[in-house]
């Protein structure tokens, strides 16, 4: 006992006191604002305010603010022992993870003459690659320490900016909203890291793995938050004007479709007609998921309905039987259903982006992916693609490989990586939960001590 209590004090501390300390090196000596924060004073920067990212961005970032912190945070506190460590430590794995890859993203992408150069975007793009890490959690939600989620944020972000440059780069993957590059990533890394944590006896489920009134309305609350603001989401990156503003209309209707389909299916497979909170807290959700990769495509209002018709159904028959399947066959305990919200969803929402380009539902504002692709029209009767500076060029048929070759590759180094990752966070010399504190926060949280923390 005194030995885990000393741990329990000095790991978490230390950890965050040593990466604060190296972060505040690497600011010093290569951070720097960007041309639009600068000083125009002492800076070349010709941007008029008008101009200036932050008024387009700003209220983008804003919303995915809410997202991050409220939304995911509340829908990760339904378990009856762990409210407070579901929402406390999704907000320092997000902070933790959004600086890291603030650093990780800028010396891989915005590294200039040695320095990186801060602004807006870098903040829009740190918090999209700390989302990965925060689904990811889900998946073991309760059987870890703060410690061992720290460091699945320092495996997992890396990884995960090396993913999205393999895909975007070689691949030119469409995908504006993060269907692949975000929620399949961060969906079978997950899983990964829960195959290695499968525990045997949580087959027959767990005294302190229950939900209560109260922490299942919180957790709809935070569903509800998401809900609302996942148009920001999906825009955010698209195009300003035409494309951005298709992102915003495809996002509701495909929300809006799953949210009815959630409330006809989980009736009509209940013998009583009763609606699963389980169903609402998490496919109300997954038409958000799997039309980000088209959102920004002129797939059609009903494009838009269909994908989160389909999202919807797909995400409560995986609750149904994707994963009993998962637990029993595979031997991975999926806590929070990441599989069912990002993981089917995605899948869903990759199809769909093969069947919309190969029907020609795609225009030019769209294929500008980091100034790399572009075309004078669309993909209708075949219209050949061009790759700027590459002498490469192909057609609707070749784009629909390169969706699908995408998604191949995020599955292979997402799942690979979260079964290497789970075998380091259960090195014995860092901190974890015994089996009896499972989905309970008590040993991590000073009010809440009625008991001496039992861990091993």
């Amino acid at each position: 006992l005194t030995s885990f209590n000393t741990r329990l004090r000095y790991q978490l501390p230390i950890s965050l006191a040593l990466f604060q300390s190296v972060l505040l090196v690497v600011f010093i000596l290569y951070v720097d604002y960007d041309d639009q924060s600068n000083n125009p004073s002492v800076s070349n920067a010709t941007t008029t305010t008008k101009e200036n990212q932050l008024y387009g961005t700003f209220p983008f970032f804003k919303d995915i603010n809410v997202m991050l912190f409220i939304g995911l945070g509340l829908m990760l506190s339904f378990l009856k022992f762990y409210g407070f460590g579901g929402l406390a430590f999704n907000f320092l794995i997000a902070n933790f993870s959004i600086q890291w890859s603030l650093v990780v993203q800028g010396f891989f992408y915005y590294n200039q003459d040695g320095r990186i150069s801060l602004g807006i975007k870098n903040l829009v793009d740190a918090e999209f690659a700390a989302v990965t890490a925060m689904i990811s959690a889900g998946a073991f939600l309760g059987r870890v320490s703060p410690v061992q989620l720290l460091l699945l944020c320092l495996m997992e972000i890396p990884l995960f900016v090396m993913n999205n440059w393999i895909i975007t780069k070689y691949f030119h993957i469409i995908d504006i909203g993060g269907t692949v590059s975000i929620h399949v990533f961060s969906c079978y890394f997950g899983l990964g890291v829960a195959r290695i944590f499968y525990h045997p006896e949580l087959s027959l489920g767990h005294p302190k793995e229950k939900t209560t009134p109260n922490s299942d309305l919180m957790s709809l609350v935070g569903t509800v938050f998401l809900w609302i603001f996942w148009p920001s989401f999906n825009s955010v990156a698209a195009t300003v004007g035409n494309a951005q503003h298709r992102a915003v209309l495809n996002t509701f209707l495909a929300l809006s479709a799953s949210t009815l389909t959630t409330f006809a299916l989980s009736s009509l497979l209940n013998k009583k007609g009763q609606i699963s909170l389980v169903h609402l807290q998490n496919a109300t959700l997954a038409g958000g998921v799997a039309v980000a990769i088209t959102a920004d495509m002129i797939i059609k209002p009903a494009g838009a309905f269909g994908l989160g018709c389909l999202a919807a159904i797909a995400c409560i028959l995986g609750f149904q039987y994707s994963s009993p399947f998962l637990a029993r066959r595979l031997k991975i305990q999926d806590q929070c259903g990441i599989h069912n919200l990002h993981g089917l969803p995605g899948i869903i929402g990759t199809l769909g982006s093969i069947i919309f380009i190969l029907s020609g539902l795609v225009d030019s504002s769209n294929l500008k992916h980091n100034g790399e692709l572009f075309h004078d029209n669309s993909f209708h009767d075949n219209t050949v693609l061009k790759v700027w500076g590459t002498g490469q060029t192909w057609d609707a048929r070749d784009q629909a490989l390169h969706q699908a070759a995408a998604f191949g590759v995020t599955f292979g180094v997402s799942l690979l990586g979260g079964l290497i990752t789970g075998l380091l966070l259960k090195v014995p010399c860092v901190v974890h939960p015994s089996h009896e504190f499972y989905f309970d926060d008590k040993p991590f949280f000073q009010e809440l001590l009625t008991v001496p923390p039992c861990l091993i």
